[in-house]
C-alpha cells in the first residue's frame, strides 16, 4: 500500500510528489500520457518565477526528474476509477489496481478544440488557449480570439493592450459573459466584434497567417491574422471518480484552496478543480497544499 497515490504527472502531480516525497511518503504516479500535461506545449514559459525562459517540454523534464530523483515511482496507465472502502482507496487502471492511504487527483483539463482542419499542427505556430501565457509573442500583431464567455472577453481585453488588432468571433449575436467587459471592449478602438461566425479554416505556411470565418447567412470571410486564440472552455477529466469527488456543473471537482473534496483522503490540485486562476505557478501551488493535506491524513490513518 502507497501513502500517495497521485493520478496525473503535470506540474500539479509532480509538485505534490516531491512535496510528499520530502515527507518520506512512498508516492505513486499514474500517467496516462506523457509527464508534463498541457505545459509540453507551452514553447516559452515567460510567467514562472526565477525562470525568465524555459520551454514547455524542458520545465516539465526538470520536474519529472526532481520527483524521480527523490523516489516518486512512475507508471505510465490510465485511471480509470477510484474506491474508497473503509479509508483504504482503490485507485484502478487499464492494466491494474493500487491501494493507498491517500489519493491526490491532478488530472488537469483539456483545452475544447474548435475542430477545424490542422488546429493541432499549428498549436504553438499561431494557435493559442492562453492569451495570458502567450499573448506578448503577439505584441503589435494581429489577432483574434474565438469564444463568447468571460475567459473570451478577458483573453480579448488582455491582448487589446499588446496587438495592434484583436477581432473577437463569436457564434451568437451576444456574448455569455459580462456586460461591462463587453463595453470596455467595445470602448477599444483596435477591438472589432465578429457575431454570428465560426472559423472554418486555417490558411498557413510555416505559421498561421490567416483564417475563414462563416457567417451563420453563410458568408465567408478571410481575415488575416497572426494569432488564433480559442477560448470555447475546458474539458476537465474528472468522470471517472464522480463516485468520491462533487462535480459542478461544468465537470471540475469541487475543493477550495485547501483542496479537499468530500472524501476524506482524496484530494484534488490543479486544473481540474474549481478556481479562478489556471496558471503554472498555482497548479504548482496546488500540489504543494494537496500533499501538505495528505501527510497530515496519513497521520491520522
Amino acid at each position: 500500500m502507497f501513502d500517495v497515490i497521485i493520478v496525473g504527472a503535470g506540474p500539479a502531480g509532480m509538485t505534490a510528489a516531491i512535496y510528499a516525497r520530502r515527507a518520506s511518503k512512498s508516492v505513486l504516479v499514474l500517467e496516462a500520457k506523457s509527464y508534463g500535461g498541457q505545459i509540453i506545449n507551452t514553447p516559452d514559459i515567460e510567467n514562472y518565477p526565477v525562470e525568465a525562459h524555459i520551454s514547455g517540454f524542458d520545465f516539465a523534464t526538470k520536474l519529472y526528474e526532481q520527483a524521480k530523483g527523490l523516489g516518486a515511482e512512475f507508471k505510465f496507465e490510465k485511471a480509470v476509477g477510484l474506491r474508497d472502502e473503509n479509508g483504504v482507496k482503490t485507485v484502478v487502471t487499464t492494466k491494474n489496481e493500487y491501494e493507498a492511504k491517500t489519493v491526490i487527483l491532478a488530472t488537469g483539463s483539456e483545452n475544447r478544440k474548435l475542430g477545424v482542419e490542422g488546429e493541432d499542427a499549428l498549436v504553438g505556430r499561431g494557435i493559442s488557449y492562453c492569451a495570458t501565457c502567450d499573448g506578448a509573442f503577439f505584441r503589435k500583431k494581429t489577432v483574434a480570439v474565438v469564444g463568447g464567455g468571460n475567459t473570451a472577453l478577458e483573453d480579448a481585453l488582455y491582448l487589446a493592450d499588446l496587438a495592434e488588432k484583436v477581432y473577437l468571433i463569436h457564434r451568437r449575436d451576444t456574448f455569455r459573459g459580462e456586460d461591462a467587459t463587453v463595453q470596455k471592449l467595445a470602448a477599444r478602438e483596435n477591438v472589432e466584434f465578429v457575431y454570428n461566425s465560426t472559423v472554418t479554416a486555417l490558411h498557413a505556411e510555416k505559421r498561421l497567417n490567416a483564417i475563414d470565418v462563416t457567417n451563420k447567412d453563410g458568408s465567408v470571410r478571410t481575415i488575416e491574422v497572426k494569432g488564433l486564440f480559442v477560448a470555447v472552455g475546458r474539458i476537465p477529466e474528472n468522470q471517472n471518480f464522480a463516485s468520491l469527488v462533487e462535480l459542478d456543473p461544468a465537470g471540475y471537482a469541487v475543493a477550495g484552496e485547501d483542496c479537499r473534496t468530500k472524501t476524506p483522503g482524496v484530494f484534488v490540485a490543479g486544473d481540474n478543480r474549481t478556481k479562478n486562476v489556471r496558471q503554472l505557478v498555482t497548479a504548482a501551488a496546488d500540489g504543494a497544499v494537496a500533499a501538505t493535506a495528505a501527510i497530515a491524513a496519513i497521520a491520522d490513518f
